[in-house]
Protein backbone atom coordinates (compact mmCIF):
# COMPACT_ATOMS: atom_id res chain seq x y z
CA UNK A 1 0.00 0.00 0.00
CA UNK A 2 1.05 3.62 -0.42
CA UNK A 3 2.59 5.30 2.54
CA UNK A 4 0.14 7.95 3.70
CA UNK A 5 2.76 10.67 3.15
CA UNK A 6 3.29 9.81 -0.51
CA UNK A 7 1.31 11.46 -3.25
CA UNK A 8 1.18 11.04 -7.00
CA UNK A 9 -0.83 13.37 -9.17
CA UNK A 10 -1.08 13.71 -12.91
CA UNK A 11 -4.10 15.97 -12.91
CA UNK A 12 -3.86 18.46 -15.73
CA UNK A 13 -0.85 16.56 -17.12
CA UNK A 14 1.25 17.48 -14.11
CA UNK A 15 3.32 14.75 -12.53
CA UNK A 16 3.97 14.91 -8.81
CA UNK A 17 5.66 12.09 -6.92
CA UNK A 18 6.54 13.06 -3.38
CA UNK A 19 6.69 11.77 0.17
CA UNK A 20 8.26 9.02 2.26
CA UNK A 21 8.99 5.53 0.93
CA UNK A 22 7.80 2.37 2.65
CA UNK A 23 10.27 0.04 4.42
CA UNK A 24 12.84 2.84 4.78
CA UNK A 25 13.02 6.33 6.25
CA UNK A 26 13.72 8.32 3.12
CA UNK A 27 11.75 10.80 1.08
CA UNK A 28 11.69 11.16 -2.68
CA UNK A 29 12.68 14.82 -2.72
CA UNK A 30 15.95 14.05 -0.91
CA UNK A 31 16.79 11.32 -3.41
CA UNK A 32 16.00 13.61 -6.36
CA UNK A 33 18.30 16.37 -5.09
CA UNK A 34 21.09 13.99 -4.11
CA UNK A 35 21.02 12.22 -7.46
CA UNK A 36 20.75 15.38 -9.57
CA UNK A 37 23.51 17.39 -7.92
CA UNK A 38 25.96 14.73 -6.69
CA UNK A 39 25.59 11.32 -8.29
CA UNK A 40 24.31 11.72 -11.85
CA UNK A 41 27.07 13.97 -13.30
CA UNK A 42 29.86 11.81 -11.86
CA UNK A 43 28.40 8.40 -12.67
CA UNK A 44 27.91 9.55 -16.28
CA UNK A 45 31.62 10.39 -16.55
CA UNK A 46 32.62 7.12 -14.92
CA UNK A 47 30.58 5.07 -17.39
CA UNK A 48 32.52 6.67 -20.24
CA UNK A 49 35.83 5.30 -18.94
CA UNK A 50 37.30 2.35 -20.81
CA UNK A 51 37.17 0.10 -17.76
CA UNK A 52 33.41 0.51 -17.45
CA UNK A 53 32.28 0.85 -21.08
CA UNK A 54 33.27 -2.65 -22.23
CA UNK A 55 31.12 -5.51 -20.94
CA UNK A 56 31.64 -9.14 -21.84
CA UNK A 57 28.41 -11.00 -22.44
CA UNK A 58 27.13 -14.15 -24.12
CA UNK A 59 24.01 -13.27 -26.10
CA UNK A 60 23.75 -16.76 -27.62
CA UNK A 61 23.01 -18.79 -24.51
CA UNK A 62 19.81 -20.81 -25.03
CA UNK A 63 16.75 -20.16 -22.89
CA UNK A 64 16.82 -22.82 -20.13
CA UNK A 65 13.09 -22.75 -19.36
CA UNK A 66 11.15 -23.07 -22.62
CA UNK A 67 11.76 -23.79 -26.28
CA UNK A 68 13.29 -20.82 -28.00
CA UNK A 69 10.49 -19.08 -29.89
CA UNK A 70 12.98 -17.13 -31.98
CA UNK A 71 14.09 -13.54 -31.74
CA UNK A 72 11.67 -10.67 -32.07
CA UNK A 73 10.21 -10.16 -35.51
CA UNK A 74 11.76 -6.71 -35.91
CA UNK A 75 14.44 -7.22 -38.52
CA UNK A 76 17.23 -5.52 -36.56
CA UNK A 77 16.57 -6.93 -33.09
CA UNK A 78 19.39 -9.42 -33.66
CA UNK A 79 23.13 -8.77 -33.70
CA UNK A 80 24.02 -7.01 -36.93
CA UNK A 81 27.76 -7.37 -37.57
CA UNK A 82 29.53 -4.46 -39.17
CA UNK A 83 30.21 -4.77 -42.91
CA UNK A 84 33.85 -5.64 -43.52
CA UNK A 85 34.48 -2.22 -45.02
CA UNK A 86 33.48 -0.65 -41.72
CA UNK A 87 35.68 -2.80 -39.47
CA UNK A 88 38.73 -0.79 -38.27
CA UNK A 89 42.02 -1.89 -39.83
CA UNK A 90 43.46 -2.62 -36.36
CA UNK A 91 41.01 -5.48 -35.85
CA UNK A 92 41.61 -6.94 -39.32
CA UNK A 93 45.37 -6.88 -38.62
CA UNK A 94 44.96 -9.56 -35.94
CA UNK A 95 47.77 -9.55 -33.40
CA UNK A 96 49.68 -6.75 -35.11
CA UNK A 97 48.97 -3.97 -32.63
CA UNK A 98 49.93 -0.98 -34.77
CA UNK A 99 46.92 1.22 -34.25
CA UNK A 100 45.87 3.19 -31.21
CA UNK A 101 42.44 2.91 -29.67
CA UNK A 102 41.83 6.54 -30.54
CA UNK A 103 42.39 5.80 -34.19
CA UNK A 104 40.04 2.85 -34.16
CA UNK A 105 37.29 4.61 -32.21
CA UNK A 106 36.81 7.49 -34.63
CA UNK A 107 34.67 7.77 -37.75
CA UNK A 108 34.62 4.01 -38.36
CA UNK A 109 32.76 3.39 -35.10
CA UNK A 110 30.26 6.14 -35.85
CA UNK A 111 29.58 4.52 -39.21
CA UNK A 112 29.32 1.16 -37.51
CA UNK A 113 26.68 2.45 -35.10
CA UNK A 114 24.69 3.78 -38.05
CA UNK A 115 25.01 0.43 -39.79
CA UNK A 116 23.55 -1.28 -36.72
CA UNK A 117 19.88 -0.35 -36.76
CA UNK A 118 17.19 -0.61 -34.11
CA UNK A 119 17.95 -3.26 -31.48
CA UNK A 120 21.23 -4.43 -33.01
CA UNK A 121 24.36 -4.83 -30.89
CA UNK A 122 27.58 -3.27 -32.12
CA UNK A 123 30.53 -5.51 -31.22
CA UNK A 124 33.25 -3.43 -32.86
CA UNK A 125 36.39 -3.15 -30.70
CA UNK A 126 39.91 -2.05 -31.34
CA UNK A 127 42.69 -4.63 -31.35
CA UNK A 128 44.38 -2.88 -28.44
CA UNK A 129 41.20 -3.16 -26.38
CA UNK A 130 41.03 -6.90 -27.06
CA UNK A 131 44.58 -7.38 -25.80
CA UNK A 132 43.83 -5.34 -22.69
CA UNK A 133 40.87 -7.60 -21.85
CA UNK A 134 43.18 -10.60 -21.64
CA UNK A 135 45.17 -8.74 -18.98
CA UNK A 136 41.99 -7.72 -17.13
CA UNK A 137 40.94 -11.36 -16.89
CA UNK A 138 44.01 -12.12 -14.79
CA UNK A 139 42.70 -9.76 -12.11
CA UNK A 140 39.39 -11.59 -11.74
CA UNK A 141 38.39 -14.31 -9.28
CA UNK A 142 35.25 -16.37 -8.78
CA UNK A 143 32.77 -16.22 -5.95
CA UNK A 144 29.36 -17.51 -4.95
CA UNK A 145 26.96 -15.28 -6.86
CA UNK A 146 23.41 -14.05 -6.80
CA UNK A 147 23.47 -14.24 -10.61
CA UNK A 148 24.12 -16.86 -13.23
CA UNK A 149 27.33 -15.49 -14.72
CA UNK A 150 28.28 -15.93 -18.34
CA UNK A 151 31.37 -18.03 -18.96
CA UNK A 152 33.78 -15.41 -20.26
CA UNK A 153 35.90 -18.15 -21.84
CA UNK A 154 33.02 -19.29 -24.05
CA UNK A 155 33.63 -18.68 -27.75
CA UNK A 156 30.14 -17.13 -27.84
CA UNK A 157 31.03 -14.49 -25.23
CA UNK A 158 31.92 -11.13 -26.74
CA UNK A 159 32.89 -7.71 -25.50
CA UNK A 160 30.29 -5.04 -26.18
CA UNK A 161 30.92 -1.32 -26.09
CA UNK A 162 28.01 -0.06 -23.99
CA UNK A 163 28.39 3.49 -25.26
CA UNK A 164 27.78 2.32 -28.82
CA UNK A 165 24.79 0.23 -27.75
CA UNK A 166 22.59 2.47 -25.58
CA UNK A 167 19.50 1.05 -23.94
CA UNK A 168 16.49 2.35 -25.84
CA UNK A 169 13.17 1.38 -27.37
CA UNK A 170 13.55 -1.41 -29.92
CA UNK A 171 9.94 -2.34 -30.56
CA UNK A 172 10.40 -5.68 -28.77
CA UNK A 173 7.00 -6.43 -27.23
CA UNK A 174 4.08 -8.84 -27.44
CA UNK A 175 3.83 -12.45 -26.22
CA UNK A 176 7.58 -13.12 -26.11
CA UNK A 177 8.39 -10.08 -23.96
CA UNK A 178 5.33 -10.58 -21.78
CA UNK A 179 6.28 -14.23 -21.20
CA UNK A 180 9.66 -13.21 -19.77
CA UNK A 181 8.26 -10.75 -17.24
CA UNK A 182 5.35 -13.02 -16.39
CA UNK A 183 7.78 -15.84 -15.58
CA UNK A 184 9.80 -13.50 -13.39
CA UNK A 185 6.81 -12.28 -11.39
CA UNK A 186 4.69 -15.43 -11.29
CA UNK A 187 7.37 -18.02 -10.60
CA UNK A 188 10.12 -16.20 -8.74
CA UNK A 189 8.58 -13.55 -6.47
CA UNK A 190 7.36 -15.88 -3.70
CA UNK A 191 3.77 -15.44 -4.92
CA UNK A 192 1.08 -18.12 -4.82
CA UNK A 193 -0.74 -18.65 -8.10
CA UNK A 194 -4.05 -17.75 -6.46
CA UNK A 195 -2.84 -14.15 -6.05
CA UNK A 196 -2.94 -12.08 -9.23
CA UNK A 197 -0.79 -9.07 -10.03
CA UNK A 198 -2.56 -5.86 -11.07
CA UNK A 199 -2.96 -5.45 -14.85
CA UNK A 200 -2.20 -9.14 -15.40
CA UNK A 201 -4.25 -10.10 -18.50
CA UNK A 202 -4.61 -13.66 -17.17
CA UNK A 203 -6.23 -12.50 -13.93
CA UNK A 204 -9.97 -13.23 -13.65
CA UNK A 205 -12.28 -10.23 -13.48
CA UNK A 206 -12.58 -9.08 -9.89
CA UNK A 207 -14.87 -6.13 -10.23
CA UNK A 208 -13.50 -3.03 -8.52
CA UNK A 209 -10.52 -4.77 -6.91
CA UNK A 210 -7.90 -2.95 -9.06
CA UNK A 211 -5.09 -4.94 -7.44
CA UNK A 212 -5.86 -4.09 -3.84
CA UNK A 213 -6.01 -7.78 -2.89
CA UNK A 214 -2.50 -8.22 -4.31
CA UNK A 215 -1.10 -5.40 -2.18
CA UNK A 216 -2.92 -6.69 0.88
CA UNK A 217 -1.15 -10.00 0.31
CA UNK A 218 2.18 -8.24 -0.31
CA UNK A 219 1.99 -6.24 2.92
CA UNK A 220 1.42 -9.49 4.80
CA UNK A 221 4.76 -10.92 3.67
CA UNK A 222 7.95 -10.79 5.69
CA UNK A 223 10.24 -7.84 4.95
CA UNK A 224 12.68 -9.92 2.89
CA UNK A 225 10.09 -11.21 0.43
CA UNK A 226 8.45 -7.80 0.22
CA UNK A 227 11.85 -6.26 -0.59
CA UNK A 228 12.44 -8.90 -3.28
CA UNK A 229 9.24 -7.97 -5.11
CA UNK A 230 10.00 -4.25 -4.87
CA UNK A 231 13.46 -4.75 -6.34
CA UNK A 232 12.08 -6.60 -9.38
CA UNK A 233 9.26 -4.10 -9.82
CA UNK A 234 11.73 -1.21 -9.51
CA UNK A 235 14.01 -2.76 -12.12
CA UNK A 236 11.04 -3.23 -14.46
CA UNK A 237 10.01 0.41 -13.95
CA UNK A 238 13.54 1.63 -14.60
CA UNK A 239 13.78 -0.29 -17.86
CA UNK A 240 10.41 1.05 -18.98
CA UNK A 241 11.53 4.59 -18.18
CA UNK A 242 14.63 4.18 -20.35
CA UNK A 243 12.50 2.99 -23.25
CA UNK A 244 10.14 5.95 -22.87
CA UNK A 245 13.02 8.43 -22.62
CA UNK A 246 14.98 7.03 -25.59
CA UNK A 247 12.15 6.30 -27.98
CA UNK A 248 12.27 6.15 -31.77
CA UNK A 249 10.16 9.22 -32.52
CA UNK A 250 10.58 9.13 -36.28
CA UNK A 251 12.84 7.78 -38.99
CA UNK A 252 13.15 9.59 -42.29
CA UNK A 253 15.58 8.58 -45.02
CA UNK A 254 17.31 6.18 -42.66
CA UNK A 255 17.99 8.87 -40.06
CA UNK A 256 16.32 7.96 -36.76
CA UNK A 257 15.38 10.63 -34.24
CA UNK A 258 15.39 9.45 -30.61
CA UNK A 259 13.90 11.25 -27.66
CA UNK A 260 11.35 11.23 -24.82
CA UNK A 261 7.87 9.98 -25.64
CA UNK A 262 5.38 11.58 -23.23
CA UNK A 263 2.46 9.52 -24.54
CA UNK A 264 4.33 6.27 -23.93
CA UNK A 265 5.36 7.43 -20.45
CA UNK A 266 1.74 8.29 -19.63
CA UNK A 267 0.55 4.91 -20.88
CA UNK A 268 3.00 3.08 -18.61
CA UNK A 269 2.90 5.23 -15.47
CA UNK A 270 -0.12 7.53 -15.30
CA UNK A 271 -2.48 6.53 -12.42
CA UNK A 272 -5.57 6.76 -14.61
CA UNK A 273 -3.98 4.70 -17.40
CA UNK A 274 -2.63 2.03 -15.03
CA UNK A 275 -5.42 1.89 -12.43
CA UNK A 276 -3.08 3.38 -9.85
CA UNK A 277 -0.28 0.91 -10.55
CA UNK A 278 2.10 3.43 -12.17
CA UNK A 279 2.89 5.36 -8.97
CA UNK A 280 3.68 2.13 -7.14
CA UNK A 281 6.10 1.13 -9.88
CA UNK A 282 7.89 4.47 -9.67
CA UNK A 283 8.05 4.24 -5.90
CA UNK A 284 9.77 0.85 -6.28
CA UNK A 285 12.28 2.45 -8.66
CA UNK A 286 13.33 4.81 -5.86
CA UNK A 287 13.52 1.88 -3.45
CA UNK A 288 15.83 -0.01 -5.82
CA UNK A 289 17.99 3.11 -6.16
CA UNK A 290 18.41 3.17 -2.37
CA UNK A 291 19.39 -0.50 -2.26
CA UNK A 292 22.13 -0.11 -4.87
CA UNK A 293 23.24 3.21 -3.33
CA UNK A 294 23.66 1.41 -0.02
CA UNK A 295 25.70 -1.32 -1.69
CA UNK A 296 28.08 1.24 -3.19
CA UNK A 297 28.65 2.84 0.21
CA UNK A 298 29.29 -0.59 1.75
CA UNK A 299 31.76 -1.80 -0.88
CA UNK A 300 33.93 1.34 -0.71
CA UNK A 301 36.58 -0.26 1.58
CA UNK A 302 37.17 -2.94 -1.06
CA UNK A 303 38.19 -0.33 -3.64
CA UNK A 304 39.96 2.03 -1.24
CA UNK A 305 42.79 -0.49 -0.85
CA UNK A 306 45.95 0.21 -2.82
CA UNK A 307 46.00 -3.38 -4.08
CA UNK A 308 42.82 -2.82 -6.13
CA UNK A 309 43.27 -1.22 -9.56
CA UNK A 310 40.75 -0.55 -12.30
CA UNK A 311 43.28 -2.02 -14.68
CA UNK A 312 43.18 -1.35 -18.42
CA UNK A 313 46.89 -0.99 -19.07
CA UNK A 314 46.71 2.80 -19.27
CA UNK A 315 48.16 3.87 -15.93
CA UNK A 316 47.07 7.51 -16.14
CA UNK A 317 43.47 6.71 -17.07
CA UNK A 318 43.31 3.90 -14.51
CA UNK A 319 44.33 6.31 -11.74
CA UNK A 320 41.77 8.89 -12.87
CA UNK A 321 39.03 6.27 -13.03
CA UNK A 322 39.75 5.05 -9.52
CA UNK A 323 39.85 8.62 -8.17
CA UNK A 324 36.44 9.32 -9.71
CA UNK A 325 35.02 6.08 -8.34
CA UNK A 326 36.30 6.87 -4.84
CA UNK A 327 34.79 10.35 -5.12
CA UNK A 328 31.42 8.76 -5.85
CA UNK A 329 31.87 6.47 -2.85
CA UNK A 330 32.44 9.52 -0.63
CA UNK A 331 29.16 10.94 -1.90
CA UNK A 332 27.28 7.72 -1.21
CA UNK A 333 28.59 7.72 2.37
CA UNK A 334 27.40 11.30 2.85
CA UNK A 335 23.77 10.31 2.19
CA UNK A 336 22.08 10.06 5.60
CA UNK A 337 18.90 8.14 4.79
CA UNK A 338 20.20 4.77 3.67
CA UNK A 339 18.17 1.57 3.65
CA UNK A 340 19.13 -0.53 6.68
CA UNK A 341 19.95 -3.98 5.35
CA UNK A 342 20.57 -5.24 8.91
CA UNK A 343 16.80 -5.45 9.30
CA UNK A 344 16.83 -8.30 6.77
CA UNK A 345 17.53 -11.93 7.67
CA UNK A 346 17.62 -10.93 11.32
CA UNK A 347 15.54 -13.79 12.77
CA UNK A 348 16.80 -17.05 14.24
CA UNK A 349 20.02 -18.12 12.56
CA UNK A 350 18.69 -21.30 10.95
CA UNK A 351 15.55 -19.67 9.55
CA UNK A 352 17.43 -16.58 8.43
CA UNK A 353 20.06 -18.66 6.63
CA UNK A 354 17.40 -20.70 4.85
CA UNK A 355 15.48 -17.57 3.80
CA UNK A 356 18.65 -15.88 2.56
CA UNK A 357 19.51 -18.89 0.41
CA UNK A 358 15.97 -18.99 -0.98
CA UNK A 359 16.27 -15.27 -1.74
CA UNK A 360 19.58 -15.83 -3.53
CA UNK A 361 18.34 -18.76 -5.61
CA UNK A 362 15.18 -16.93 -6.68
CA UNK A 363 17.24 -14.01 -7.89
CA UNK A 364 19.74 -16.29 -9.60
CA UNK A 365 16.84 -17.88 -11.43
CA UNK A 366 15.72 -14.47 -12.68
CA UNK A 367 19.19 -13.84 -14.08
CA UNK A 368 18.83 -17.08 -16.07
CA UNK A 369 15.47 -15.95 -17.46
CA UNK A 370 17.29 -13.05 -19.13
CA UNK A 371 18.63 -15.61 -21.62
CA UNK A 372 15.04 -15.99 -22.82
CA UNK A 373 14.75 -12.38 -24.00
CA UNK A 374 14.31 -12.38 -27.77
CA UNK A 375 15.87 -9.00 -28.59
CA UNK A 376 19.66 -8.93 -28.31
CA UNK A 377 19.88 -5.31 -27.19
CA UNK A 378 17.15 -5.91 -24.58
CA UNK A 379 18.93 -9.08 -23.49
CA UNK A 380 22.24 -7.23 -23.18
CA UNK A 381 20.84 -4.57 -20.86
CA UNK A 382 18.60 -7.02 -19.01
CA UNK A 383 21.57 -9.26 -18.21
CA UNK A 384 23.76 -6.31 -17.20
CA UNK A 385 21.16 -4.76 -14.88
CA UNK A 386 20.21 -8.02 -13.18
CA UNK A 387 23.89 -8.81 -12.68
CA UNK A 388 24.44 -5.33 -11.26
CA UNK A 389 21.63 -5.79 -8.77
CA UNK A 390 22.85 -9.29 -7.95
CA UNK A 391 26.30 -7.84 -7.23
CA UNK A 392 24.72 -5.20 -4.99
CA UNK A 393 22.93 -7.92 -3.01
CA UNK A 394 26.15 -9.92 -2.74
CA UNK A 395 27.83 -6.81 -1.28
CA UNK A 396 25.07 -6.08 1.22
CA UNK A 397 25.20 -9.61 2.58
CA UNK A 398 29.02 -9.71 2.79
CA UNK A 399 29.61 -6.85 5.24
CA UNK A 400 31.77 -8.86 7.65
CA UNK A 401 33.98 -10.15 4.85
CA UNK A 402 34.43 -6.64 3.41
CA UNK A 403 35.32 -5.17 6.81
CA UNK A 404 38.04 -7.78 7.36
CA UNK A 405 39.75 -7.38 3.99
CA UNK A 406 43.57 -7.24 4.13
CA UNK A 407 45.01 -3.92 2.98
CA UNK A 408 47.79 -5.15 0.71
CA UNK A 409 46.74 -8.55 -0.56
CA UNK A 410 43.75 -10.14 -2.29
CA UNK A 411 41.08 -11.63 -0.07
CA UNK A 412 39.59 -15.09 -0.35
CA UNK A 413 36.61 -14.00 1.73
CA UNK A 414 35.25 -11.42 -0.70
CA UNK A 415 36.18 -10.74 -4.28
CA UNK A 416 34.57 -8.97 -7.22
CA UNK A 417 35.30 -9.89 -10.82
CA UNK A 418 35.71 -7.16 -13.38
CA UNK A 419 32.41 -8.28 -14.94
CA UNK A 420 30.62 -7.70 -11.62
CA UNK A 421 32.25 -4.30 -11.11
CA UNK A 422 31.27 -3.14 -14.60
CA UNK A 423 27.70 -4.41 -14.10
CA UNK A 424 27.40 -2.80 -10.66
CA UNK A 425 28.47 0.66 -11.83
CA UNK A 426 26.48 0.61 -15.05
CA UNK A 427 23.35 -0.77 -13.38
CA UNK A 428 23.45 2.03 -10.81
CA UNK A 429 24.17 4.45 -13.62
CA UNK A 430 20.96 3.28 -15.30
CA UNK A 431 18.98 3.91 -12.09
CA UNK A 432 20.54 7.34 -11.69
CA UNK A 433 19.56 8.09 -15.28
CA UNK A 434 16.00 6.88 -14.61
CA UNK A 435 15.60 9.28 -11.69
CA UNK A 436 16.93 12.11 -13.88
CA UNK A 437 14.66 11.14 -16.78
CA UNK A 438 11.69 11.13 -14.44
CA UNK A 439 12.41 14.77 -13.59
CA UNK A 440 12.49 15.54 -17.30
CA UNK A 441 9.10 13.92 -17.86
CA UNK A 442 7.66 16.04 -15.04
CA UNK A 443 8.76 19.15 -16.93
CA UNK A 444 7.46 17.85 -20.26
CA UNK A 445 4.06 17.05 -18.73
CA UNK A 446 3.84 20.56 -17.31
CA UNK A 447 4.64 22.00 -20.74
CA UNK A 448 1.80 20.04 -22.35
CA UNK A 449 -0.84 21.44 -19.99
Amino acid sequence: MFHRNMTFCSSGNELQLTGVLDDCLCDIESIDDFNTFKIFPKIQKLQERDYFRYYKVNLKRPCPFWADDGHCSIKDCHVEPCPESKIPVGIKAGSANKYSKAANNSKELEDCEQANKLGAVNSTLSNQSKEAFIDWARYDDSQDHFCELDDERSPDAQYVDLLLNPERYTGYKGPSAWRVWNSIYEENCFKPRSVYRPLNPLAPSRGGDDGESFYTWLEGLCLEKRVFYKLISGLHASINLHLCANYLLEETWGKPRWGPNVKEFTRRFDPAETKGEGPRRLKNLYFLYLIELRALSKVAPYFERAVVDLYTGNGHEDAESKALLLDIFRDTKSFHMHFDEKSMFAGDKKGAKSLKEEFRLHFKNISRIMDCVGCDKCRLWGKLQTQGLGTALKILFSEKEIQSLPENSPSKGFQLTRQEIVALVNAFGRLSTSIKELQNFKVLLQQTR
